[in-house]
């Protein structure tokens, strides 16, 4: 009986034991799918809110509650403000791509900051059944890249395996790991992929992209989409010399028929036996930006109290008279003074024009002034008690004039280019001359090499003057083309055309790659007017004149009202 009933208890014993054990199995099984069960999540507590139960110092679990989700992306403890908005790329690419889905990508769940966090039952069903909303800015991806190529893939993916508790088999956040993590952890599935998307191969600093607070918005546009300021560096990123021609009914900004005050008659087309007039309704208007309208008012506002002045050949001259016309509307107007005396612009006994112009109007205390300076060097002659003598043509000195007034300058707009050829330097009775001596140098003495020494020198002159010249803007404009075909000028070449060559410029570079080349890295500005005007040979004066008479036809002016417009409301929009 004794070994019976001991046998019995014993057998009591084992059952007991048993089902305690068979208890701790379920339970834990219970614990571990907690949260990941949608029926444990809505009859039991979440992890977070037992855990706040625990001591101070305790590891705790940040709660659900604290996490929003925004289109199907869990977030950190985004303020409310922030939800329903389209989260941020930890590259700045505005945000994530539509094109990825998250299936599509054999990587472990995490939100697009590259920070992995796991997610219930709930949140992974919400994000399946949640499409993704957002594309990324235009033209911003490529900003942040140095290839200037948009990432292959717009999702970050997570960064290097986080190190594991291994008494809780979870990570040191405290956040549980996934299968699909933990599988990642022993495999190293990814390596570096977020120090590839970087041109300095280096990984930000910060994994965790904090809620940033709303900025200050100043004059800047804000990026559509994302909030953030638009920064100066990104404000100046339109290329005003890529886009098209568009016809505009309002054009021209003035009559052909008036502006007779301002304007030579010879570049007056509608003056002469020209009928074709297409060319008046063309607007510029480039791909990548807007351009502000032009009116007069406007420009004389944003002008007063200041000084435009244009120092340049006949073609700065044409922008001159083209800026007259446009800001009087081709109008008589006695209120626009003549202050040329006042910069030395007077004609002189024998000559058949001033050296330039200048006029103020009076209303705005606006002066636009004109210097003729073909070459941009400066002149001066060997032998002055004779009128016949040559001239030192400095090829590292502005004219004197520039050096004399710059300071009551604002805005200057440079240019020079057709003058450089041997028939007009012989012509005009120029020696080239180097550092105050006359030039040795065989390269400079080549037209194309002393041309570019020049307009090097002047620029590199003017950007060192700007720093001395507190609030003077000035701009090279590119060169002017030519449009003589089936010759040259003096040879029969001709310019018949009434249509545009094009009416779309698709280049990202200046044809003038001079002109580029002088302003690259300094402070004076390119006035790119090079290409727009290239596809437009059907602007020019041509054969036509004010006599009626036969000669050589000009396809190197151009007709006014015209593309000359198109050069000042591209000034006026940089300005």
């Amino acid at each position: 009986m004794k070994g019976g009933g001991g046998g019995y208890f014993y057998e009591r014993r084992t059952k007991q034991l048993s089902l305690f054990f068979i208890g701790v199995v379920l339970t834990t099984i219970v614990v571990w799918y907690w949260e990941k069960t949608p029926l444990l999540t809505t009859l039991l507590p979440s992890h977070g809110q037992v855990l706040q139960l625990f001591p101070a110092g305790e590891v705790k679990v940040k709660q659900v509650d604290d996490l929003t989700e925004a289109d199907g992306v869990v977030n950190l403890v985004s303020p409310p403000s922030s939800r329903n908005k389209p989260p941020l790329d930890i590259r700045g690419n505005g945000v994530v791509d539509s094109v990825s889905p998250l299936s599509s990508i054999n990587t472990p769940s995490s939100d697009i900051r590259g920070d992995k966090y796991s997610m219930t039952a709930q949140e992974k069903h919400h994000e399946n059944t949640t499409s993704r909303v957002g594309k990324p800015v235009s033209g911003e991806v490529s900003e942040r890249h140095n290839d200037s190529k948009p990432p292959k893939q717009q999702l970050v993916e997570p960064m290097t395996p986080k190190k594991l508790d291994s008494a809780s088999g979870r990570e040191a956040d405290g956040v549980p790991m996934t299968n699909v993590e933990k599988q990642e952890n022993t495999t190293n599935f990814v390596e570096n992929s977020v120090s590839e998307r970087y041109s300095d191969s280096k990984p930000p600093q910060q994994q965790l992209v904090e809620p940033m607070a709303p900025k200050t918005q100043d004059s800047a546009v804000e990026r559509k989409g994302v909030g953030v300021p638009v920064s100066n560096v990104e404000k100046q990123a339109c290329n005003f010399g890529k886009g098209r021609w568009v016809t505009d009914e309002n054009r021209p900004l003035y009559s052909g028929f008036g502006c007779k005050q301002w304007l030579s008659g010879m570049w007056a087309c509608r003056l002469t036996q020209r009928t074709d007039f297409a060319y008046e309704k063309l607007k510029w208007q480039p791909k990548d930006c807007e351009m502000d309208d032009f009116t007069g008012v406007k420009f004389l506002k944003r002008m007063q109290d200041k000084t435009v002045a244009f120092v340049g050949d006949s073609l700065g001259r044409q922008q001159f008279q083209s800026l007259m016309c446009m800001l009087t509307g081709g109008e008589e107007r006695h209120d626009v003074e003549d202050v040329g005396k006042k910069y030395g612009l007077v004609k002189a006994r024998g000559s058949v024009r001033p050296d330039g112009w200048a006029y103020r109007f009076q209303k705005t205390n606006t002066t636009i002034l004109y210097y003729w300076s073909a070459s941009l060097c400066d002149l001066e002659p060997l032998d002055p008690t004779n009128h016949t003598t040559y001239y030192a043509m400095h090829l590292d000195r502005p004219p004197a004039f520039l050096k004399r007034f710059l300071s009551r300058f604002h805005v200057l707009v440079l240019n020079t280019g057709h003058h450089w050829n041997r028939g007009k330097i012989n012509g005009n009775r120029w020696v080239m001359y180097v550092g105050g001596k006359r030039n040795t140098n065989r390269r400079i003495a080549e037209i194309g090499g002393a041309k570019n020494f020049t307009i090097y020198s002047i620029v590199n002159w003017v950007n060192g003057e700007l720093k001395k010249q507190g609030g003077l803007k000035a701009f090279y404009r590119s060169i002017s083309p030519r449009h003589f075909f089936n010759g040259d000028w003096n040879s029969g070449g001709t310019c018949d055309s009434t249509t545009p060559g094009s009416v779309e410029v698709e280049q990202d570079e200046s044809s003038d790659s001079i002109a580029s080349g002088a302003v690259k890295g300094t402070d004076v500005k390119l006035l790119d007017i090079t290409g727009l005007s290239e596809v437009r040979e059907e602007g020019h004066i041509s054969r036509y004149s004010i006599r009626g008479t036969q000669g050589m036809q000009d396809c190197l002016h151009w007709c006014l009202p015209g593309i000359p417009d198109t050069w000042n409301e591209l000034l006026f929009a940089q300005i």
